[in-house]
């Protein structure tokens, strides 16, 4: 019997999958399952549309895969030439940080999003955690916040202690499927319970040796929520190697850079060293930040050298 369903959870080699009538089915992908174009650590990820093949018995075999709309890949950590895709068919991506408790980089959050420009996913930025902070943590946030804003990403603060910034959350994810993502530790399992009033994920304490957060969740998620939306819950990503970009492209996933690459006298500028590049001097002006600027060199050597970080 064929049946067209949705991937919810991957768990290894087994995949549980979802049909439109709601009924959900234990299966293992065919042995010559491969996507075109793209090593993966896995064929199928959790927001694949697939087809199915129901044995008798009960037990099913994923045979196919639609085209996907778009996704969040990044670097494998152990296997550099190989991607590692968080999710599939995304509405929107909601990106948890915290300030401390544990640290959330810049360098961090801007390959997640030249990440999520590259395959157009819309990225709303979470800072969670404000009830732990204190002065000068609070004004680094509202820096951040100041700075991610004329970018042009929205930013929410939010406590899911004090419940602030819970509704515009629950907003955002209201009738779309919204894959969730962040480090170990900002609060992403206490988000998921608090959009639904319950204990859904599982939470842990952070550890004080490292102030990193410990991984609560093992394997990505699709979990239906009482929004009519669905959130997509992954395991806390430490780093977030850039994949599958050439050099002349990256500036194009920084929509600032990109509008200011314009000006520059040469149309292929990398905005290194060039003369009359507006880049550089939007960055002496400071219409440019130059952590962003950092991280545009960061991934810029991800290119050249073909590592992770």
């Amino acid at each position: 019997m064929a049946v067209k369903g949705v991937v919810i959870k991957n768990t290894g080699n087994l995949y549980h999958v979802r049909d439109t009538e709601g009924n959900d089915f234990t299966c293992w992908a065919k042995g010559n399952l491969r996507l075109k174009g793209i090593r993966s650590t896995s064929p199928v990820v959790v927001g694949d549309r697939v087809f199915l093949e129901v044995n008798p018995d009960g037990t099913a075999f994923i045979t196919g895969i639609e085209d996907r709309v778009n996704y969040i890949v990044r670097k494998a950590s152990n296997l550099s030439k190989h991607a590692h895709i968080l999710a599939a068919n995304i509405d929107r991506a909601l990106l948890c940080i915290t300030v401390r408790f544990p640290e959330t980089t810049t360098v961090f959050i801007d390959r997640f999003l030249v990440t999520a420009e590259a395959y157009s996913v819309p990225v709303y930025l979470v800072f969670n955690k404000i009830d732990l902070y204190d002065e000068d943590d609070t004004e680094y946030l509202d820096a951040l916040i100041r700075l991610y804003t004329v970018i042009g990403y929205p930013c929410i603060r939010s406590s899911m202690e004090t419940g602030e910034g819970l509704n515009e959350i629950e907003e955002i994810t209201r009738g779309h499927v919204t894959l969730l993502a962040g480090h170990s530790g900002v609060g992403k399992s206490s988000i998921i319970n608090a959009l639904q009033d319950e204990e859904v994920q599982r939470v842990r304490e952070i550890s004080d040796y490292h102030q990193m957060g410990t991984h609560t969740t093992t394997f990505s998620e699709m979990i239906e929520l009482k929004n009519g939306g669905f959130i997509i819950d992954t395991p806390g990503i430490k780093g977030f190697g850039t994949i599958d970009m050439e050099k002349d492209e990256v500036s194009h996933y920084f929509p600032e850079i990109f509008k200011m690459s314009k000006k520059c006298r040469f149309y292929n500028c990398m905005h290194l060293n060039e003369p009359d590049c507006a880049v550089l001097d939007a960055l002496e002006h400071h219409y440019i930040s130059e952590s962003r600027y950092h991280s545009y060199l960061n991934i810029l050597e991800d290119v050249d050298e073909g590592k992770y970080r």
